[in-house]
């Protein structure tokens, strides 16, 4: 079933909805290369083969799983499109509050003027807040945790125009990473980069065309070598950010970035890990994770 629209996510839900299914294709995402023979699920899940064999039928029949036979074994593994739908529908669904909830941006601005007091006076703090709340609705659609998403937005925009205003006096390093969507590789290597230099440098995210999510797949994998992704999400690619930045490292998003005199820009040639299967994004994860620790020893 390939259709869109509100009956794919409740075609979505109802599949998961089964048990069964969703504990298979839970095992399915746990598997150290992302695929599981009827065989080996049956005995994870203490079912009979014909029953197991079933349900895989029906989530084959849907377009969720795909078979790959490999001498008198099948495969089964989730097909690259669907990973992140299916990654989503088995996380707890998140509340989401409305975009349109000005007494939640008048205190994002009182928050945030408390915040910059003696650096940005209440009229810039509002300015930054609405805009980014403009961006983040106009250009990814953002619904889930949109006045929070608003606020860090904000914030980030600010710290970087503070952090322009100091400019050689700062001693921490600021590196900006840029991809297109913004919930794949650029958040991998900022993960991976706060995760092994924290405070010794400073980091940023943004995308030329910003999802609205991280990928939950680019999650999974952080999380298998024990790298928190925290509170980050999509940010759409602002001037402020690229100026306050030492280093600017491109993954596939062209001429997008500005450019400016006195900056080290590298472009890292990487695959896009979302929607591919998880193999791949593990191998993504590692090239990444390879080529921040030898940013780090450029940078320290």
């Amino acid at each position: 079933m390939h259709t869109g629209g509100a009956d794919a996510a409740a075609g979505g839900l109802a599949l998961i909805a089964d048990p069964t299914r969703a504990r298979m294709l839970s095992l399915i995402l746990a598997s150290p290369d992302g695929r599981a023979t009827v065989t080996a699920l049956a005995d994870e899940l203490g079912l009979r083969q014909p029953t197991v064999s079933h349900h895989a039928k029906a989530l084959l029949d849907d377009g969720v799983l795909v078979r790959e036979p490999e001498g008198r074994r099948a495969w089964y593994s989730i097909a690259p499109d669907q990973l992140d739908r299916v990654t989503e529908l088995l996380e707890v669904p998140t509340t989401t509050p409305s975009p349109d909830d000005e007494p939640a941006i008048v205190r994002v601005v009182d928050d945030l003027a408390t915040r910059f007091a003696g650096t940005f006076g209440r009229q810039t703090v509002e300015r930054y807040v609405r805009e980014s709340r403009d961006l983040l609705a106009e250009r990814s659609g953002i619904s889930k945790r949109f006045t929070s998403r608003a606020a860090g937005f904000a914030a980030e925009r600010l710290a970087a125009l503070a952090a322009q205003g100091r400019g050689s006096a700062a001693t921490t390093p600021e590196v900006l990473f840029v991809c297109v969507q913004n919930a794949g590789r650029s958040q991998m290597a900022a993960a991976i980069l706060r995760h092994l230099a924290g405070d010794r440098v400073h980091v940023r995210t943004a995308g030329s065309e910003p999802a609205d999510a991280v990928s939950p797949a680019v999650v999974g994998v952080l999380d298998e070598i024990g790298v928190p992704v925290g509170g980050a999400f999509p940010k759409p690619l602002t001037d402020e950010v690229v100026r306050a930045a030492d280093v600017v490292i491109t993954m596939g998003c062209g001429d997008a970035c500005p450019v400016y005199p006195g900056k080290r820009y590298e472009d890292w040639e990487l695959e896009d890990p979302v929607g591919r299967p998880l193999g791949e994004v593990r191998g993504i994860r590692d090239d990444i994770d390879r080529r921040v620790r030898e940013l780090i020893a450029s940078l320290t």
